[in-house]
């Protein structure tokens, strides 16, 4: 059984902006209720191209309208500039988190948002678009690139957490395979893209959360992210961690190690000063 958020139980169980706007700016589908999971995401602007309302309708499990509830809520009062940003971390860190094989709920929800304002800008989908991969959910080799990129996917578990791709029959989980050994090559060659000080900043925090500490909850301990300068990141330890006389050999050969791996080479990871001084 997955354990889910209070955030997450709440926007389940009381979820927000249910329905459909008359006359939209903007509508996105994605899914579909024979794949097990449909999303349809409408919104309008006010006169100063914000968004001044979203709704949304659909077919899914507890997450999926969790996802799509806290989307409607995160959207409004953004330009379509500052939703373009959004991305399906952004969802599931506003719900708290959500458990690994429901991340594609976050997708899902990512993929509506697009295809709304794709809508209002004069963009049109076709069904034929892409090569597709999973025959079972329709999943595309492009969305699954996609998946692997944004998120650091490297497994097909993860691969199918995030997007359902390889969850049917898995007639396709070779196919998956051979996208991440590609992709994991041109990361070899050096084809992975400089990031900018924000995405840097993003890929840490998500790594720290969906990565570290549920490893070191596993042992019954923590770290919490206090700082990033420049390379350095600066965390403190927690539960078990926080008494550990191996804690520093965590922070180099774990913490540190999988940062570098996933964000950059120059990484450093520090233990905080000062630690009385940090809320608990």
């Amino acid at each position: 059984m997955w354990e889910y958020t209070d955030k997450v139980k709440d926007h389940f169980l009381n979820p927000r902006n249910v329905g459909e706007i008359e006359n939209p700016d903007g509508v996105g589908e994605v899914g579909s209720i024979a794949c097990g999971d449909a999303l349809r995401l409408t919104f309008k602007l006010d006169e100063n191209k914000r968004i001044k309302e979203a709704k949304f309708k659909t077919f899914g499990c507890a997450s999926a309208i969790a996802s799509a509830s806290a989307l409607t809520e995160m959207i409004k009062g953004l330009t379509l500039e500052e939703a373009k940003k959004i991305t399906n971390q952004d969802i599931a860190r506003y719900l708290g988190g959500l458990p690994d094989e429901k991340m594609h709920c976050s997708v899902m929800g990512r993929q509506a948002l697009e295809k709304a304002i794709d809508y209002y800008e004069g963009k049109v989908y076709t069904q034929e678009e892409g090569t597709i991969v999973c025959e079972c959910f329709g999943v595309t080799e492009e969305e699954i690139e996609r998946a692997i990129k944004e998120n650091n996917l490297s497994t097909v578990e993860e691969v199918t957490n995030y997007t359902k791709a390889g969850g049917g029959c898995g007639n396709c989980r070779g196919r998956i395979e051979e996208i991440l050994e590609r992709l994991r090559g041109q990361v070899k060659a050096g084809d992975k893209k400089k990031l900018s000080n924000l995405q840097k900043i993003r890929l840490i925090e998500e790594t720290i959360e969906r990565e570290i500490r549920p490893s070191l909850k596993k042992d019954g301990g923590d770290i919490e992210l206090v700082d990033i300068v420049g390379n350095r990141v600066i965390v403190a330890t927690r539960g078990a961690c926080a008494t550990c006389n191996a804690a520093g050999i965590t922070l180099k050969h774990f913490v540190e190690r999988r940062l570098k791996e996933v964000v950059s080479s120059d990484i450093v990871v520090e233990e905080a000063e000062n630690e009385n001084n940090i809320s608990r």
